[in-house]
């Protein structure tokens, strides 16, 4: 289980990073949530 939850950080700000560069259908407020919620579930904020 600890894999998995340290795998779903990365996969959001790997996706809100991806967003930010190539925005054609997503929002950017859509990407700095993603990025938000990779970076805080990285440090336990």
């Amino acid at each position: 289980m600890t894999i998995h939850l340290e795998i779903v950080p990365i996969l959001s700000l790997i996706a809100g990073i991806a967003i930010l560069i190539v925005p054609r259908l997503l929002s950017y407020i859509v990407a700095i949530y993603l990025i938000v919620v990779g970076v805080t579930g990285l440090f336990n904020l």
